[in-house]
């Protein structure tokens, strides 16, 4: 049975509790749409708070640590984000990976550390535009997300509920750019091959697959009817529940498409 459409907010280093209300505002749509699932990425200390706020929305992280405690100045463990409420976490984002200088096998852990400790996650994966303008993207993007991927060995039956991946290629993460649909469709479809061929038919083939990159209600509609688009990770416009919102009502309105 194929799984809802999933919209998740990212909100990166943005919001403090006067942002609250914009995340009861996100939970009370949510509410109205219970075609898409609704989820929301805030900074760690809001995780708990929205979480207390929240009834239908998901509350996650943006990034854990690999390790379940230790001398880790700064870090949060993925058994702390489960403490606080938390449900997910975003794992391998372009911005881990570029800022924080983050290698696949480093992904890979926090993924199975997170899985451990009974979180979601959503799997990052992206290419630079000198990568793509060099021809590269597809074969880039498949490398790098095979070497980030989590093992499900001994519950291969829980990957789709427990992973999702996320494609945002680099280039148009905050920067206003889209990759054009028929990019998109490639790209999905190859990633698309790549879980089967790694989790098998019946798994692989129902792993959502989010598309990210300034992702906005003007063009979500058209980009979540793209096929093998299973919903977006959104930065910028979630941090309204207006923008938001639209962008979920775009996703329920492909579901019925």
């Amino acid at each position: 049975m194929p799984q809802r459409p999933y919209i998740v907010g990212n909100w990166k280093m943005h919001g403090t509790r006067a942002m609250l209300s914009e995340a009861r505002a996100i939970d009370r749509a949510a509410q109205r749409h219970m075609k898409v699932e609704v989820a929301i990425a805030p900074p760690y200390t809001l995780i708990h708070p929205v979480h207390r706020e929240a009834e239908q929305i998901a509350v996650g992280a943006q990034d854990c640590h690999h390790e379940e405690g230790g001398a880790h100045t700064g870090d949060i463990s993925a058994a702390m984000i489960a403490d606080a409420g938390g449900k997910f976490v975003i794992l391998g984002h372009s911005e881990r990976r570029q800022n924080h200088s983050e290698t696949n096998a480093q992904v890979k852990a926090k993924a199975d550390a997170a899985l451990a400790a009974g979180l979601r996650v959503i799997l990052c994966c992206g290419e630079s535009e000198e990568t793509r303008d060099a021809g590269r993207a597809v074969s880039f993007v498949k490398k790098q997300l095979k070497a980030s991927l989590p093992d499900f060995s001994d519950a291969p039956e829980s990957v789709v509920e427990r992973l999702t991946v996320a494609y945002e290629p680099v280039w148009a993460i905050g920067t206003g750019k889209t990759a054009n649909i028929e990019d998109i469709a490639e790209m999905h479809a190859e990633i698309r091959k790549l879980l089967v061929s790694v989790y098998g038919e019946e798994n692989g083939a129902e792993i959502r697959i989010l598309y990210g990159g300034s992702v906005k209600p003007e063009n979500a509609s058209e980009i979540l009817s793209t096929p093998e688009v299973g919903g977006a990770l959104v930065g910028g416009a979630s941090l309204t529940a207006d923008s938001f919102m639209g962008i979920a009502l775009a996703a329920g309105e492909s579901e019925d498409g």
